[in-house]
């Protein structure tokens, strides 16, 4: 449409530059001029498109639309022709939600959905849908309710504990079926944050508290187990070692031990008196001594 009206401007511009010309007017006929020189510029620079890096154009002239699509970088179209561009870049929705859980609880859920475009679909997506416009017609109508229905088979503790991977990979699965087969490939749904009713939030904290203190105490117990068993070990090497030890002393070794403590005696400085055999069984009996 630009295309037509450049081209109209620059001949009306020009002939307008014939008549005044005509008339000796050189000022306003240059200026008439230049502005038909840069009406043709415009119509002219309406041939070529420049189609975005990750993004494809669809071609619609007339309501034909081309089945070859426009690649990124500078493209020459039909100027006449209207081109709608499709990004295929991973894009985001954000949603928060009011769903519901399978105890009929109603749990708020903000939630995330990754996706992008098949850009050899773009034609199809265009065709197929009202204006072209995937994303309010097809993607978050399916992903509002794809969300709904699979909530609803998890209890309401199970997507505040550990079930939040698991609904994000069914939510995942569900929605790329639904429409897989228009062009949009589902890369992710991470769950930014899930609200509880506040009761059944405050039951399920003061669980998850008991249980990680019924484990604290498991630990403890079993601490305690091990400290016990030790000192058991340790306390039998002990009557193990005495018992040894026991068997070892016998009256001739005391005796032994007895005889080479008096040879010590004797061979030191001391003053003593030994009597030998005056002891008890028979040692040596040690009177007096001056250090």
């Amino acid at each position: 449409m630009f295309f037509i009206f450049g081209i109209i401007a620059a001949v009306v511009f020009f002939l307008i530059y014939l008549n005044v010309k005509k008339t000796g007017r050189a000022q306003e006929a240059t200026m008439t001029l230049l502005i038909s020189i840069g009406a043709a510029i415009f119509s002219v620079v309406q041939v070529f498109t420049v189609i975005p890096a990750g993004t494809v154009g669809v071609v619609d002239f007339l309501g034909m639309v081309s089945d070859n699509t426009l690649k990124p970088g500078v493209n020459l179209v039909n100027p006449v022709a209207k081109v709608v561009k499709y990004s295929f870049k991973t894009q985001e929705i954000k949603e928060n939600m009011t769903v519901p859980s399978k105890e009929g609880l109603p749990v708020q859920l903000e939630i995330s959905l990754l996706y992008r475009v098949d850009p050899s679909m773009a034609n199809d997506i265009y065709k197929s849908v009202e204006a072209g416009d995937y994303l309010n017609v097809i993607l978050i109508p399916q992903f509002r309710s794809v969300v709904r229905g699979v909530t609803s088979k998890f209890e309401a503790k199970a997507l505040y504990t550990g079930a939040r991977e698991q609904l994000a990979n069914e939510i995942i699965t569900e929605l790329q079926k639904n429409v897989g087969k228009r062009g949009i490939t589902i890369e992710d749904a991470p769950l930014r944050q899930i609200v509880l009713p506040p009761r059944l939030s405050q039951s399920i904290e003061e669980k998850l508290q008991a249980e990680q203190e019924s484990q604290r105490m498991s630990f403890v117990l079993q601490k305690e187990k091990q400290e016990a068993e030790r000192k058991r070990i340790e306390a039998k090497g002990i009557s193990d070692f005495q018992q040894i030890v026991s068997d070892g002393i016998n009256a001739n070794l005391l005796k032994w031990k007895g005889i080479e403590a008096t040879e010590k005696l004797a061979n030191s400085q001391n003053a003593k008196i030994v009597i030998i055999g005056s002891g008890k069984d028979g040692l040596p009996l040690i009177l007096g001594g001056n250090n």
